[in-house]
Protein backbone atom coordinates (compact mmCIF):
# COMPACT_ATOMS: atom_id res chain seq x y z
CA UNK A 1 0.00 0.00 0.00
CA UNK A 2 1.23 3.42 -0.97
CA UNK A 3 1.71 5.76 2.00
CA UNK A 4 0.60 9.39 1.83
CA UNK A 5 3.42 11.75 2.82
CA UNK A 6 2.74 13.41 6.12
CA UNK A 7 2.45 17.22 6.18
CA UNK A 8 5.03 19.18 8.12
CA UNK A 9 4.06 19.80 11.68
CA UNK A 10 4.06 23.60 11.25
CA UNK A 11 2.49 24.77 8.05
CA UNK A 12 1.20 28.18 9.07
CA UNK A 13 -0.75 30.63 6.92
CA UNK A 14 0.71 30.71 3.38
CA UNK A 15 0.36 34.50 3.37
CA UNK A 16 1.91 34.93 6.80
CA UNK A 17 5.51 36.01 7.22
CA UNK A 18 7.76 33.31 8.74
CA UNK A 19 8.56 33.74 12.41
CA UNK A 20 12.26 34.06 11.71
CA UNK A 21 11.55 36.91 9.30
CA UNK A 22 9.37 38.71 11.85
CA UNK A 23 12.09 38.44 14.47
CA UNK A 24 14.66 39.80 12.03
CA UNK A 25 12.48 42.78 11.13
CA UNK A 26 11.79 43.53 14.79
CA UNK A 27 15.47 43.33 15.57
CA UNK A 28 16.26 45.64 12.64
CA UNK A 29 13.69 48.19 13.83
CA UNK A 30 15.09 48.07 17.34
CA UNK A 31 18.59 48.62 16.01
CA UNK A 32 17.40 51.59 13.93
CA UNK A 33 15.67 53.05 16.97
CA UNK A 34 18.79 52.64 19.10
CA UNK A 35 20.88 54.23 16.36
CA UNK A 36 18.51 57.23 16.15
CA UNK A 37 18.65 57.66 19.92
CA UNK A 38 22.44 57.49 19.83
CA UNK A 39 22.56 60.18 17.13
CA UNK A 40 20.25 62.46 19.12
CA UNK A 41 22.17 61.85 22.33
CA UNK A 42 25.44 62.80 20.67
CA UNK A 43 23.89 65.91 19.09
CA UNK A 44 22.45 67.04 22.44
CA UNK A 45 25.84 66.53 24.03
CA UNK A 46 27.35 69.00 21.54
CA UNK A 47 24.69 71.57 22.44
CA UNK A 48 25.28 70.99 26.15
CA UNK A 49 29.06 71.37 25.90
CA UNK A 50 28.83 74.54 23.82
CA UNK A 51 26.11 76.08 26.01
CA UNK A 52 28.06 75.30 29.18
CA UNK A 53 31.21 76.78 27.63
CA UNK A 54 29.49 80.03 26.70
CA UNK A 55 27.92 80.33 30.16
CA UNK A 56 31.30 79.70 31.80
CA UNK A 57 32.81 82.57 29.78
CA UNK A 58 29.91 84.80 30.84
CA UNK A 59 30.59 83.97 34.49
CA UNK A 60 34.22 85.07 34.10
CA UNK A 61 33.40 88.52 32.70
CA UNK A 62 35.00 91.23 34.80
CA UNK A 63 36.58 94.66 34.59
CA UNK A 64 38.60 93.57 31.56
CA UNK A 65 35.39 93.36 29.52
CA UNK A 66 34.39 96.82 30.74
CA UNK A 67 37.80 98.17 29.71
CA UNK A 68 37.56 96.53 26.27
CA UNK A 69 34.08 97.91 25.62
CA UNK A 70 35.10 101.39 26.73
CA UNK A 71 38.25 101.26 24.59
CA UNK A 72 36.19 100.25 21.55
CA UNK A 73 33.64 102.98 22.26
CA UNK A 74 36.32 105.66 22.44
CA UNK A 75 38.36 104.60 19.39
CA UNK A 76 38.72 107.41 16.85
CA UNK A 77 39.13 105.11 13.85
CA UNK A 78 37.88 101.63 13.02
CA UNK A 79 37.82 98.30 14.79
CA UNK A 80 40.04 96.02 12.69
CA UNK A 81 39.24 92.38 13.50
CA UNK A 82 41.72 89.67 12.60
CA UNK A 83 42.18 85.94 12.99
CA UNK A 84 43.15 82.86 11.00
CA UNK A 85 41.48 79.48 10.48
CA UNK A 86 38.29 78.94 12.47
CA UNK A 87 39.18 82.01 14.53
CA UNK A 88 39.37 83.93 11.28
CA UNK A 89 35.80 82.94 10.43
CA UNK A 90 34.70 84.06 13.89
CA UNK A 91 36.60 87.33 13.39
CA UNK A 92 34.80 87.94 10.08
CA UNK A 93 31.46 87.51 11.78
CA UNK A 94 32.41 89.82 14.65
CA UNK A 95 33.53 92.51 12.18
CA UNK A 96 30.28 92.15 10.27
CA UNK A 97 28.18 92.37 13.44
CA UNK A 98 30.04 95.47 14.64
CA UNK A 99 29.67 97.22 11.27
CA UNK A 100 25.98 96.39 11.03
CA UNK A 101 25.28 97.74 14.51
CA UNK A 102 26.89 101.14 14.17
CA UNK A 103 30.56 100.48 14.96
CA UNK A 104 32.91 101.07 11.98
CA UNK A 105 34.75 97.77 11.56
CA UNK A 106 36.51 95.63 8.97
CA UNK A 107 38.14 92.23 8.77
CA UNK A 108 41.87 91.91 8.01
CA UNK A 109 43.18 88.48 7.09
CA UNK A 110 46.60 88.18 8.79
CA UNK A 111 48.13 86.35 5.82
CA UNK A 112 46.99 89.06 3.41
CA UNK A 113 48.14 91.60 5.97
CA UNK A 114 51.66 90.19 5.83
CA UNK A 115 51.59 90.64 2.05
CA UNK A 116 50.61 94.28 1.89
CA UNK A 117 47.10 94.58 3.31
CA UNK A 118 48.53 95.79 6.60
CA UNK A 119 48.37 99.14 4.81
CA UNK A 120 44.67 99.37 5.72
CA UNK A 121 45.70 99.98 9.33
CA UNK A 122 45.69 103.64 10.33
CA UNK A 123 46.60 105.52 13.46
CA UNK A 124 43.48 105.77 15.56
CA UNK A 125 42.34 102.22 14.73
CA UNK A 126 42.05 99.37 17.22
CA UNK A 127 42.97 95.73 16.55
CA UNK A 128 40.63 93.06 17.90
CA UNK A 129 42.63 89.84 17.53
CA UNK A 130 40.88 86.46 17.79
CA UNK A 131 42.97 83.34 18.43
CA UNK A 132 42.19 80.24 20.43
CA UNK A 133 45.87 79.51 21.07
CA UNK A 134 47.13 83.09 20.97
CA UNK A 135 50.16 81.74 19.16
CA UNK A 136 49.25 81.62 15.46
CA UNK A 137 52.30 82.72 13.49
CA UNK A 138 50.27 84.71 10.95
CA UNK A 139 48.50 86.78 13.60
CA UNK A 140 51.55 87.36 15.77
CA UNK A 141 53.42 88.55 12.65
CA UNK A 142 50.99 91.49 12.41
CA UNK A 143 51.86 92.83 15.84
CA UNK A 144 55.09 94.71 14.95
CA UNK A 145 53.23 96.74 12.30
CA UNK A 146 50.45 97.40 14.79
CA UNK A 147 52.92 98.57 17.40
CA UNK A 148 54.64 100.93 14.96
CA UNK A 149 51.32 102.68 14.40
CA UNK A 150 50.61 102.75 18.14
CA UNK A 151 47.38 100.78 17.57
CA UNK A 152 45.98 99.23 20.77
CA UNK A 153 45.24 95.50 20.76
CA UNK A 154 42.37 93.66 22.41
CA UNK A 155 42.83 89.88 22.38
CA UNK A 156 40.12 87.23 22.46
CA UNK A 157 42.06 84.11 23.35
CA UNK A 158 41.93 80.93 25.36
CA UNK A 159 45.58 81.16 26.41
CA UNK A 160 46.26 84.04 28.79
CA UNK A 161 50.05 83.59 28.74
CA UNK A 162 50.38 83.36 24.95
CA UNK A 163 52.47 85.74 22.78
CA UNK A 164 49.28 87.51 21.67
CA UNK A 165 48.02 87.93 25.22
CA UNK A 166 51.37 89.33 26.41
CA UNK A 167 51.29 92.06 23.77
CA UNK A 168 47.61 93.00 24.13
CA UNK A 169 46.34 95.99 26.05
CA UNK A 170 43.25 94.05 27.16
CA UNK A 171 42.86 90.26 27.19
CA UNK A 172 39.40 88.69 27.17
CA UNK A 173 39.40 85.08 28.36
CA UNK A 174 37.44 82.81 26.00
CA UNK A 175 39.02 79.54 27.15
CA UNK A 176 36.83 76.43 27.38
CA UNK A 177 37.15 73.28 29.44
CA UNK A 178 36.58 71.02 26.45
CA UNK A 179 35.66 71.11 22.80
CA UNK A 180 32.49 69.42 21.56
CA UNK A 181 34.69 67.41 19.21
CA UNK A 182 34.83 63.79 20.45
CA UNK A 183 38.63 64.00 20.19
CA UNK A 184 38.74 67.42 21.89
CA UNK A 185 40.54 68.85 18.87
CA UNK A 186 38.33 70.64 16.36
CA UNK A 187 37.40 74.20 17.46
CA UNK A 188 33.71 74.00 18.37
CA UNK A 189 32.99 75.16 21.91
CA UNK A 190 35.90 77.61 21.70
CA UNK A 191 34.49 79.09 18.48
CA UNK A 192 31.07 79.46 20.09
CA UNK A 193 32.62 81.18 23.12
CA UNK A 194 34.61 83.63 21.00
CA UNK A 195 31.54 84.36 18.86
CA UNK A 196 29.46 85.06 21.95
CA UNK A 197 32.16 87.38 23.31
CA UNK A 198 32.13 89.33 20.05
CA UNK A 199 28.36 89.59 20.14
CA UNK A 200 28.50 90.77 23.76
CA UNK A 201 30.94 93.53 22.81
CA UNK A 202 28.86 94.61 19.81
CA UNK A 203 25.57 94.69 21.72
CA UNK A 204 27.18 96.54 24.63
CA UNK A 205 28.33 99.21 22.19
CA UNK A 206 24.77 99.50 20.83
CA UNK A 207 23.60 100.21 24.38
CA UNK A 208 26.43 102.62 25.16
CA UNK A 209 25.70 104.58 21.97
CA UNK A 210 21.97 104.52 22.74
CA UNK A 211 21.23 103.39 19.19
CA UNK A 212 17.53 103.03 18.45
CA UNK A 213 15.80 100.54 16.17
CA UNK A 214 15.54 103.16 13.42
CA UNK A 215 19.30 103.75 13.58
CA UNK A 216 19.97 100.05 13.07
CA UNK A 217 17.39 99.82 10.29
CA UNK A 218 19.27 102.44 8.27
CA UNK A 219 22.21 100.05 8.22
CA UNK A 220 20.00 97.31 6.71
CA UNK A 221 18.06 99.12 3.96
CA UNK A 222 17.69 96.07 1.74
CA UNK A 223 16.82 93.38 4.25
CA UNK A 224 14.02 92.33 6.54
CA UNK A 225 15.16 94.70 9.30
CA UNK A 226 15.01 97.64 6.90
CA UNK A 227 11.57 96.69 5.61
CA UNK A 228 10.25 96.35 9.14
CA UNK A 229 11.73 99.54 10.55
CA UNK A 230 12.11 101.89 7.61
CA UNK A 231 9.16 101.25 5.32
CA UNK A 232 6.20 103.53 5.91
CA UNK A 233 2.64 103.27 4.64
CA UNK A 234 3.53 106.04 2.17
CA UNK A 235 5.96 103.61 0.48
CA UNK A 236 3.27 101.06 -0.39
CA UNK A 237 -0.07 102.89 -0.40
CA UNK A 238 -2.26 103.56 -3.42
CA UNK A 239 -2.52 107.28 -4.14
CA UNK A 240 -3.56 109.81 -6.77
CA UNK A 241 -5.86 108.64 -9.56
CA UNK A 242 -5.65 105.04 -8.34
CA UNK A 243 -7.03 105.99 -4.92
CA UNK A 244 -10.77 105.34 -4.54
CA UNK A 245 -13.06 107.77 -2.71
CA UNK A 246 -16.74 108.64 -2.66
CA UNK A 247 -18.88 111.36 -1.09
CA UNK A 248 -21.65 110.31 1.32
CA UNK A 249 -24.41 111.42 -1.04
CA UNK A 250 -23.19 109.11 -3.82
CA UNK A 251 -25.51 106.24 -4.73
CA UNK A 252 -24.83 102.67 -3.73
CA UNK A 253 -24.69 101.78 -7.41
CA UNK A 254 -21.54 103.96 -7.59
CA UNK A 255 -20.22 102.34 -4.44
CA UNK A 256 -20.76 98.85 -5.87
CA UNK A 257 -18.85 99.82 -9.02
CA UNK A 258 -16.01 101.38 -6.99
CA UNK A 259 -15.76 98.38 -4.67
CA UNK A 260 -15.59 95.98 -7.59
CA UNK A 261 -12.90 97.95 -9.41
CA UNK A 262 -10.96 99.37 -6.43
CA UNK A 263 -10.11 96.21 -4.53
CA UNK A 264 -13.01 96.01 -2.12
CA UNK A 265 -12.62 99.09 0.10
CA UNK A 266 -13.66 102.67 -0.62
CA UNK A 267 -13.08 105.60 1.80
CA UNK A 268 -15.96 108.05 2.15
CA UNK A 269 -14.91 111.71 2.42
CA UNK A 270 -16.51 115.11 3.00
CA UNK A 271 -16.04 118.19 0.83
CA UNK A 272 -12.58 118.77 2.32
CA UNK A 273 -11.67 115.13 1.52
CA UNK A 274 -11.54 114.25 5.22
CA UNK A 275 -12.37 110.61 5.90
CA UNK A 276 -15.77 110.27 7.56
CA UNK A 277 -16.48 106.65 6.76
CA UNK A 278 -15.57 103.62 4.73
CA UNK A 279 -17.51 101.26 2.49
CA UNK A 280 -16.48 97.66 1.99
CA UNK A 281 -17.97 94.72 0.13
CA UNK A 282 -19.13 93.39 3.49
CA UNK A 283 -20.93 96.64 4.36
CA UNK A 284 -22.67 96.63 1.00
CA UNK A 285 -23.70 92.97 1.29
CA UNK A 286 -25.15 93.42 4.77
CA UNK A 287 -27.11 96.53 3.71
CA UNK A 288 -28.40 94.81 0.56
CA UNK A 289 -29.70 91.89 2.65
CA UNK A 290 -31.81 94.28 4.72
CA UNK A 291 -32.93 96.62 1.89
CA UNK A 292 -34.20 94.89 -1.29
CA UNK A 293 -34.02 98.10 -3.32
CA UNK A 294 -30.60 99.02 -1.96
CA UNK A 295 -29.26 100.56 -5.16
CA UNK A 296 -31.58 103.54 -4.72
CA UNK A 297 -30.04 104.38 -1.33
CA UNK A 298 -27.12 106.73 -0.62
CA UNK A 299 -23.68 105.67 0.56
CA UNK A 300 -24.22 107.53 3.85
CA UNK A 301 -26.90 105.01 4.83
CA UNK A 302 -24.68 101.96 4.45
CA UNK A 303 -21.15 103.14 5.22
CA UNK A 304 -19.18 102.34 8.36
CA UNK A 305 -19.09 105.64 10.29
CA UNK A 306 -16.23 104.56 12.57
CA UNK A 307 -13.47 103.78 10.08
CA UNK A 308 -9.97 102.71 11.08
CA UNK A 309 -7.28 105.00 9.66
CA UNK A 310 -3.52 105.44 9.97
CA UNK A 311 -1.51 108.63 9.76
CA UNK A 312 0.83 109.34 6.89
CA UNK A 313 4.33 108.32 7.99
CA UNK A 314 3.12 105.37 10.07
CA UNK A 315 5.38 102.32 9.96
CA UNK A 316 4.08 99.77 7.49
CA UNK A 317 4.38 97.07 10.17
CA UNK A 318 2.10 99.08 12.47
CA UNK A 319 -0.53 99.40 9.75
CA UNK A 320 -0.29 95.67 9.12
CA UNK A 321 -0.77 94.96 12.83
CA UNK A 322 -3.93 97.10 12.90
CA UNK A 323 -5.35 95.40 9.83
CA UNK A 324 -4.73 91.96 11.30
CA UNK A 325 -6.15 92.99 14.69
CA UNK A 326 -9.40 94.34 13.21
CA UNK A 327 -9.72 91.82 10.39
CA UNK A 328 -9.73 94.40 7.58
CA UNK A 329 -8.17 94.19 4.13
CA UNK A 330 -7.34 97.88 3.63
CA UNK A 331 -6.96 101.03 5.68
CA UNK A 332 -7.11 104.71 4.62
CA UNK A 333 -4.02 106.86 5.16
CA UNK A 334 -4.70 110.41 6.34
CA UNK A 335 -2.86 113.65 7.07
CA UNK A 336 -3.01 115.38 10.46
CA UNK A 337 -6.20 117.15 9.37
CA UNK A 338 -7.86 113.86 8.51
CA UNK A 339 -7.62 114.47 4.75
CA UNK A 340 -7.29 111.29 2.72
CA UNK A 341 -3.89 110.89 1.05
CA UNK A 342 -3.88 107.18 0.22
CA UNK A 343 -5.08 103.71 1.03
CA UNK A 344 -2.88 100.75 1.94
CA UNK A 345 -3.96 97.21 1.14
CA UNK A 346 -3.01 94.05 3.01
CA UNK A 347 -1.89 92.37 -0.20
CA UNK A 348 0.50 95.23 -0.98
CA UNK A 349 2.08 94.92 2.46
CA UNK A 350 2.49 91.17 2.10
CA UNK A 351 3.85 91.56 -1.43
CA UNK A 352 6.44 93.99 -0.05
CA UNK A 353 7.29 91.32 2.58
CA UNK A 354 6.50 93.64 5.46
CA UNK A 355 5.95 91.40 8.50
Amino acid sequence: MKRVAEAPEEMGDPGQEPKAGRKADRSSREEDSLREQDILTRAREVFRIEADSVLAVAERLDERFVAAAQRMLDVAGRIVVSGVGKSGLVARKIASTLASTGTPALFLHPVEGAHGDVGVLLRGDLLLAVSRSGDSDELVALLPAVQRLDIPVIALTGELESPLARQAEVVLDVSVREEACPHDLSPTASSAAAMAMGDALAMTLVRLRDLQAEDLARLHPGGLIGRRLLWRVDDVMVRGDEMPMLHPDAGLDEAMHAIAHRRGTVPIVDDAERVIGVMTAGDLTRFAGEHPGFLSHAVSEAMNRSPKTVASGTLATEALAQMEAFGIMAIPVVEDTGRLVGIVHLHDLLRARVR
